[in-house]
């Protein structure tokens, strides 16, 4: 079975294409691939499902966490599908693809190949004031849903950012079954973590949390419609807020590996 292995900004995936859809076996499959000592090692698994006739886009996708679990989006994992959409010549470097959330918009760009950008549509502000007690000294947190939901709250001092997993990122993310994300704000670029469901880890980089703190960070007065963010990775990403209120999301791919899994299970 062939893998091809992505990392969006430290975000990785691996992709298989298909013509058949989940017959429930494929999320056993994710767990096992994805582990990162006996599998191949992913944050997540995403399949590419062709032979959808549809004239709004291109194919459909089913994508896995490291768990198994299914999620309904990744903002990290649809650059690294369109980037291998366009590199198998299944699409264009401008195309779109659906997901369970709606239809994405990605984009290759011409001068860089590497650089990818999504259209990650519209969110959703879901409370805007949760008072938590916590170490991190955040005032306030916000629930939004960027294709996923995601818990913001922003710290004073870069150094209250914290890039290992604990107890209390485990326990917000339990309690209100979302990605849970701390955001630092500085002279020029935003600095984010994410604790993400489905991997139960704080990941390199995510890009539906990004899209979050972005939002609020906007919605605050923190910065403009266009801003600069730093994940664990030290990638730089791009985040833009288009008029009609839909995020765009744009960084560095890399396609890392062909794979071979050989399942003797």
């Amino acid at each position: 079975m062939r893998f091809v292995k992505y990392s969006s900004s430290g975000n990785d995936f691996l992709i298989f294409q298909s013509f058949e859809r989940d017959d429930g076996s494929r999320s056993s499959l994710a767990k096992r691939v994805c582990e990162r000592h006996n599998g191949i090692g992913a944050d997540g698994m995403v399949v590419l499902l062709l032979g959808q006739d549809c004239k709004d886009y291109a194919y459909e996708w089913e994508f896995y966490n490291a768990d198994g679990s299914k999620a309904r989006m990744c903002g990290n994992a649809s650059r690294s599908i369109g980037h291998y959409a366009f590199a198998e010549g299944i699409a264009p470097r401008k195309h779109s693809f659906l997901t369970q959330v709606g239809i994405i918009g990605v984009e290759i760009d011409e001068s860089d190949t590497s650089l990818v950008q999504s259209d990650l549509g519209a969110y959703t502000i879901m409370e805007e004031c949760v008072i938590e007690s916590n170490p991190y000294s955040v005032s306030t947190w916000a629930l939004l849903d960027t294709g996923v939901t995601h818990l913001v709250g922003f710290v004073s001092d870069k150094k209250m950012l914290t890039y290992t997993k604990d107890r209390l990122l485990k326990d917000l993310r339990e309690k209100y079954n979302a990605n849970v994300n701390l955001a630092y704000v500085g002279n020029d670029r935003i600095f984010y973590m994410t604790y993400e469901r489905g991997v139960e880890d704080i990941t390199q980089a995510c890009g539906t949390g990004a899209a979050a703190v972005f939002a609020m960070a906007l919605r605050l007065g923190f910065c403009e419609k266009k801003a600069l963010f730093i994940p664990p990775s030290n990638e730089t990403l791009e985040l833009q807020m288009t008029e009609n209120q839909h995020i765009l999301f744009k960084g560095k791919v890399q396609r890392i590996a062909i794979c071979e899994w050989l399942d003797f299970v």
